[in-house]
């Protein structure tokens, strides 16, 4: 008789059994949902083959009887190789680690049950009897079997979920305290930067005291020591006294005399010393109103240039040079100002002829008069000394320490370098802006410096050639290397920009400007043009670092003082035949009105209060974005011709200057009332 047959079905139980024991651990890490699905989910797929073999079973196959196995709840050790418990996946970070341990600390430890082996393991008992195996016809059956033991391994998973549930919330708490934890740190932390702040500044004041103590011990010691010496001086006069006592009785009267010309004299002494003290202390009230005035001064004054506009327009005619035809009468004219002949000229007026145009009747059309309204006009008669009387108070502001930046813009030869720098020979006549700037900076530091204040004038020159800043002040070896030279910050952080690989010069007189001032001349980018022999090709910047600083009070100012010598502004004729010279002429140019065109769209935007100003769109405006915006104060002297042949250059520059910079006449009379107003305010202060 052969063997009965084990079925298939229960071979694959007893194969369930040995692999995939069931682990009873009550104190376990939290799981996620989606392990606990993917085990249901295994261990129904390791069924369901276990299902489909028993349904391809026939009525012919025999099953013995035999008991169920019941499912084993085992602890078994990784070592084995068994299947354990599901792992918790790690989590990283600090507050995980301290949930995580925090949780395990408060979790008992259960018992673990002792793993059986598969052969040796406990049928599971139904009803209470022993039940045998079914037949293999039984498929009902062995289905009811099936599914109680899955709904023992669904109430064992359950019970995994409530305990992994039991242990995310006590996670969770967990990470709240540690977060309660680290904002109360925080709160301490504060707490103790504010206790430590507190004890420097008690520190601060303790050393305030101490050196008081001192200067009052100081004091004191100086006052013993005038004591000890009026006692030596009081016994001298006592032994005076009484060697005058042991004379003769006819010599008292003499001692009696000298005795009262010793009290006057002490009483003089006293009394000049009194009077030492008052004019001390009447010195130290002048000086404390005079720094008063001082600072007054210099509101008063930055107010009065803010009244002016802090972006002004002065225009300025060149006279007539020897050999240029004279200009039409009428060409050029100058209303008198609003007050009369004697008031400055503000405005311009510019007849235009244009052969071109003319009537039906051919007779030629009347020339066209242009009207311009700037701060200020210049006739061409104007001396360096009145343009510079001009400026003078806006230099003054830059001593202030508001930064200031002056422009010389026309077409070329229309008298800008000539503004600027002065003419050849070092007559003092015509001196430019630049020598008597700073004669009149080191002047009026050289008064403050009465009052306290010490100031200290570092200089700088480049160009600007076709988008290239350059060095002006190089010598030797240095020459020609302009492409070294870029624009950054001077530090991290810092908003002064400064020119790399530039020369910086101290200067503190007139010489050393003049010095500069033909090394820069020389330097410069000139070439010949239609309109001049020698055109400055480039912008020219001198700009003037200026710090002050006044020791006794812990006061200090700085600003930057530019002048800006721009290129010519003229347009090439577009019908001219371009030669290798025209070519570079034309390059110069277009980077030329490039550089002028975002100058003008910088100031436009600065007047409009525009968020965005576009500095960056040209070297020229990067380099001077700290003496454009915010307190800053602008002029600007457009440069004409006073030849007719020039007109329309000049109609350009006007054009240009009064779209850009120009101020609006109702502005200009507002300006005049106001000045009026503030000039009979100062009228009626009291004369200090």
């Amino acid at each position: 008789m052969e063997p009965q047959q084990r079925s298939p079905l229960l071979e694959v139980k007893g194969n369930l059994e040995l692999k995939r024991p069931l682990v009873k651990a009550p104190s376990r890490l939290p799981l996620s949902g989606s392990s606990f699905k993917r085990g249901r989910d295994q261990m129904e797929d390791v069924l369901e083959p276990e299902k489909k073999r028993t349904r391809g079973l026939g009525t012919a196959t025999k099953f013995a009887t035999s008991h169920h196995r019941a499912p084993v709840l085992t602890t078994v050790p990784q070592a084995q190789g068994q299947t354990a418990a599901p792992k918790v996946p790690k989590k990283t970070g600090p507050r995980c680690s301290t949930a995580v341990a925090t949780v395990l600390k408060t979790q008992k430890a259960g018992p673990a049950v002792p793993a059986q082996k598969p052969d040796t393991a406990a049928p599971p008992k139904l009803g209470g009897k022993k039940p045998g195996k079914r037949p293999a016809w039984d498929l009902k059956g062995q289905l009811c079997d099936r599914n109680e033991e899955l709904k023992c391994y669904r109430e064992r998973t359950q019970t995994l979920d409530q305990e992994n549930q039991q242990l995310r919330d006590q996670l969770r708490e967990a990470q709240q305290q540690a977060t309660a934890l680290g904002a109360e740190r925080k709160t301490l932390e504060g707490e103790l930067a504010r206790v430590r702040a507190q004890a420097e500044q008690g520190q601060q004041e303790l050393g305030n005291l101490s050196a008081r103590v001192l200067e009052l011990e100081e004091r004191l010691g100086t006052q013993e020591g005038l004591v000890q010496e009026l006692q030596k001086e009081q016994l001298g006069l006592q032994a005076e006294r009484r060697e005058l006592a042991t004379r003769l009785e006819e010599q008292e009267r003499r001692l009696q005399a000298s005795e009262a010309a010793l009290s006057g004299s002490q009483a003089e002494v006293a009394s000049l010393r009194q009077e030492a003290a008052a004019q001390a202390t009447l010195l130290a009230e002048r000086e404390e109103r005079l720094h008063g005035l001082e600072m007054e001064r210099r509101r008063l004054h930055n107010q009065l240039q803010e009244l002016k506009g802090n972006i002004r327009v002065f225009c300025r005619v060149r006279p007539v040079l020897p050999g240029e035809p004279t200009p039409p009468p009428g060409f050029l004219l100058f209303p008198s100002g609003p007050a009369g002949p004697s008031d400055p000229p503000t405005h311009l007026s510019l007849l235009r002829c244009d052969e071109r145009r003319g009537t039906l009747s051919g007779v030629p059309a009347p020339p066209t008069r242009h009207d311009f309204s700037f701060d200020r006009v210049f006739p061409p008669g104007s001396g360096q000394d009145e343009v510079f009387e001009e400026i003078a108070m806006l230099v003054q502001s830059a001593l202030d320490g508001y930064p200031v930046c002056i422009f010389a813009y026309g077409q070329t030869g229309s008298g800008k370098t000539f503004t600027m720098e002065g003419g050849p020979g070092g007559d003092p006549q015509v001196e430019g802006l630049i020598p008597r700037a700073l004669r009149h900076l080191f002047s009026v530091a050289q008064e403050l410096s009465g009052q306290g204040w010490t100031y200290s004038f570092v200089a700088s020159y480049v160009e600007i050639y076709n988008e290239t800043v350059r060095d002006l002040l190089a010598t030797g070896t240095r020459k020609g290397q302009g492409g070294e030279c870029e624009i950054r910050r001077a530090g991290p952080g810092s908003e002064e920009l400064t020119v790399t690989n530039a020369r910086y010069v101290p200067v503190s007189c007139e010489k050393e400007v003049e010095t500069l001032l033909l090394l820069a001349r020389q330097n410069r980018a000139v070439a010949r043009t239609a309109q001049n022999e020698r055109s400055s090709r480039s912008h020219s910047v001198f700009q003037l670092q200026i710090s002050g600083e006044h020791a006794g009070r812990g006061l200090q100012c700085a600003a930057p003082l530019n002048l800006v010598d721009l290129a010519g502004s003229e347009r090439l004729d577009p019908g001219l035949a371009l030669g290798p010279g025209e070519r570079e002429r034309l390059r110069e140019t277009q980077a030329i009105n490039s550089s002028l065109s975002t100058l003008g769209l910088v100031i436009m935007a600065l007047s409009n209060k525009e968020s965005h100003v576009p500095y960056r769109n040209s070297k020229l405006t990067y380099l001077l974005q700290n003496s454009l915006g915010g307190s800053a104060k602008m002029l600007m002297f457009v440069n004409i011709s006073p030849l007719e042949e020039n007109v329309s250059e000049s109609l350009n520059s006007l054009r240009f200057a009064s779209k850009s910079f120009g101020v609006p006449t109702q502005i200009i009379k507002n300006y005049h009332s106001a000045l009026a107003g503030v000039a009979q305010w100062i009228e009626r202060r009291p004369a200090d």
